[in-house]
């Protein structure tokens, strides 16, 4: 049983610790827009905070941490209702997610239940064998898919067209239901609020996923009945916050009094509107990939970590919310504009490498 560096009664990766070689940012992101290797294939060392970063993650964590505590309540609340779920968080950004969620409906609902965290990559697959381990073991339980939040709604999609074919494949009847905090793609099937706004583990990476990596699907590594893999930074362990962020939340929900909100459902209006938005965008900045656009906080946080970033769009460049961007962009040297009509709190472009911008 592999927890990462969260308890092991937090959370249960479905995931193959290897030991991949490391490429730099640069080489990664001409690998990925040459066609050499799909994202999954490839991975690179992560960015361990300094401290100066660490600060500002201290003072955004600050602002926020009250209303997605509530918001993370909330969706437990909602949760409780059904009879008998297990558990399936979205590596890795849903991971932080599922932990809160098994923590507070444990300890404020008095609702023990399992909690796995499985790997889906966009354009490859969703982890089959992990799918077969959960369903093996938990055959008449809800499947509740549980993510952070929603960018422009691609794993949404992803998930509902590999459910399908599992379900088509296996006779079985798995629910293809997608629970996030922050729909700002307006496709969940349930979420707690359509706003973009800062949900705190999305400013870190491995240091507060349980040092685990995002998935990573290379044959060289994931043999035929394999889980899907992943990197363990234990090199990280002196800057790690996974724990210290979950005890940091449940304890703040656990003083909270229950609003007893439904969920919201999908928002074809809002879906259409943004969709539109990012067409326009596209032909804008002469934009032939999609998905080089990466709309809201955690996608935009994401890019300035781990990808080549062009261009960063605000909406409010004196907003407390996005100082960690700010901060990662003068770091990166990379141009960031104000936009008030911006339909997000703020928006990353990729570089496109092959081409003068």
């Amino acid at each position: 049983m592999f927890s990462g560096s969260y308890l092991k009664s937090d959370v249960e990766f479905l995931l193959k610790v290897i030991d991949i070689d490391f490429v730099s940012i640069q080489e990664k992101e001409e690998l990925i827009q040459s066609g050499k290797s799909h994202y999954s294939e490839i991975i690179n060392h992560e960015y361990e905070p300094s401290k100066k970063y660490l600060e500002t993650f201290y003072k955004i964590h600050k602002i926020n941490k009250l209303r997605f505590a509530n918001d993370i309540l909330t969706l437990a609340y909602n949760l409780n209702k059904k009879k008998d779920i297990v558990l399936v968080s979205l590596a890795r950004a849903g991971t932080p997610i599922g932990v809160l969620l098994k923590r507070i409906l444990k300890e404020r609902f008095k609702k023990d239940i399992k909690h796995y965290s499985i790997s889906i990559i966009r354009d490859r697959e969703i982890d089959n064998k992990a799918i077969d381990h959960i369903i093996k073991n938990y055959p008449l339980s809800e499947f509740v898919f549980v993510d952070g939040w929603t960018g422009k709604g691609v794993i949404n999609r992803e998930l509902k067209k590999f459910i399908k074919k599992y379900n088509d494949d296996h006779k079985t009847k798995i629910s293809n239901q997608l629970y996030v905090v922050s729909d700002i793609a307006g496709v969940s099937d349930f979420s707690v609020t359509n706003d973009d706004y800062l949900i705190p583990s999305s400013a870190l990476n491995s240091t507060i996923s349980g040092l685990v990596s995002r998935s990573i699907l290379n044959k060289q590594y994931i043999k035929d009945g394999d889980y899907h893999g992943c990197k363990y930074y234990k090199e990280y362990d002196k800057s790690d916050m996974s724990l210290w962020f979950i005890d940091e939340i449940v304890n703040i929900a656990n003083k909270q009094t229950i609003i007893k909100n439904d969920l919201l459902k999908s928002n074809k209006e809002l879906s259409q509107y943004r969709k539109n938005y990012i067409d326009l965008l596209m032909k804008e900045y002469n934009i032939s990939d999609i998905n080089h656009i990466k709309p809201g906080i955690g996608e935009s946080t994401r890019v300035l970590l781990r990808r080549v970033p062009f261009l960063v769009i605000v909406k409010n460049i004196d907003s407390d919310e996005i100082e960690h961007i700010i901060q990662l962009a003068k770091e990166k040297n990379v141009k960031v504009i104000e936009n008030k009509n911006l339909p997000y709190s703020m928006l990353s472009i990729i570089k496109n490498i092959f081409k003068e911008n």
